[in-house]
C-alpha cells in the first residue's frame, strides 16, 4: 500500500520546552523549520533534541498529520496556530499515521518503523489553548524509529508500506 503525500514542515530544535519541566514554566527553545531534515539511523535527527537521546528510542522522530493541525486550528479558533506550536518533526499531508504504528514504512527512498502514537501531553493547552491535549488524544502524530540514513525534504513524495 501507497500513500501521495506531502511534507509540509520539517521542524527540528535543540532544546526541550517540556521535558523535565512538570510543577515549572515551559521553556522557550526555538524551533527551525529546514527546508531538509538529515535523519540518522538508530540515532534521530541531527540537531534535535532527541539525537543520540537512548538506545533504540522510539522516538527517533516524530511525524503530525497537517489535516489534525486544521481542525485544531477551527475548533479551537486559532487562525494564527503555528505547526511548530505541537513539537513534532514532520507535518505531512494525506497520510492515514494511526495505519503505520508497528509497520514499516519508506519515505522519500528511506526506512522507518512506526512504533506508537506520539501522545500528546498536557502541555498543548499551554501551546495551543485549553481543551487541545484532549482534543489530540488518538490523533497526537506518530513516533518512529529511523531505520536508513539519509535526507527527507520539503514536499511531494510517496510513503510506501513495506514487507
Amino acid at each position: 500500500m501507497e500513500w501521495e503525500i506531502e511534507l509540509v514542515h520539517l521542524f527540528v530544535s535543540e532544546g526541550h520546552n517540556y521535558v523535565g519541566r512538570h510543577g515549572k514554566e515551559s521553556l522557550d527553545h526555538g524551533i527551525e523549520d529546514s527546508d531538509s531534515i538529515e535523519c540518522v539511523a538508530g540515532r534521530g535527527i541531527r540537531g534535535d533534541r532527541y539525537f543520540d537521546h537512548k538506545e533504540n528510542y522510539k522516538g527517533q522522530i516524530t511525524f503530525f498529520d497537517h489535516g489534525v493541525f486544521e481542525m485544531v486550528k477551527r475548533k479551537f479558533d486559532l487562525p494564527e496556530l503555528a505547526a511548530w506550536a505541537f513539537r513534532r518533526n514532520v507535518i505531512l499531508r494525506d497520510v492515514p499515521l494511526p495505519e503505520l504504528i508497528g509497520k514499516s514504512f519508506a519515505l522519500q527512498g528511506l526506512e522507518f518503523e512506526g512504533v506508537e502514537e506520539a501522545a500528546p501531553c498536557y502541555w498543548m493547552n499551554e501551546a495551543a489553548a485549553e481543551g487541545v491535549h484532549e482534543f489530540l488524544k488518538g490523533v497526537g502524530g506518530l513516533r518512529a524509529r529511523i531505520v536508513t540514513d539519509g535526507e527527507l525534504h520539503k514536499g511531494p513524495g510517496v510513503l510506501s508500506l513495506l514487507p
